[in-house]
């Protein structure tokens, strides 16, 4: 007898793929998603060491488990990157629009001359 375990990895969509207005709630539910996945499979590599199977077998399949688990940490890394990223370009967007007094702009300068 062998437990056999079957784990799939959705494919995620290229972030220039996604359109820009959906982009910040699609990289949430995304990280969202590959942390929930990486939990289940995390829990599925523990249940493998009760399973019945040989021993090879149950370390061939948490090997499988383990490349399955790095490369969604990977995918997350980069998902986390990119929501940083926009989070820096709506700060900056955000910053730039303040102008007056202490920030001028080229309209509105004075030159002081002593």
């Amino acid at each position: 007898m062998s437990n056999t375990i079957n784990t799939s990895t959705p494919s995620l969509q290229n972030s220039t793929a996604s359109s820009a207005s959906s982009a910040g709630n699609d990289l949430a539910s995304q990280i969202t998603r590959i942390t929930q996945q990486i939990t289940k499979l995390t829990q599925q590599a523990k249940d493998i060491s009760n399973g019945s199977g040989t021993t090879e077998e149950k370390q061939k399949q948490q090997e499988l488990i383990q490349a399955q688990i790095d490369m969604l940490q990977a995918q997350l890394a980069q998902l986390q990157q990119q929501q940083a990223e926009k989070t820096l370009q709506k700060q900056e967007q955000s910053q730039s629009k303040v102008e007056g007094v202490n920030k001028p702009s080229e309209s509105n300068q004075i030159d002081i001359y002593i």
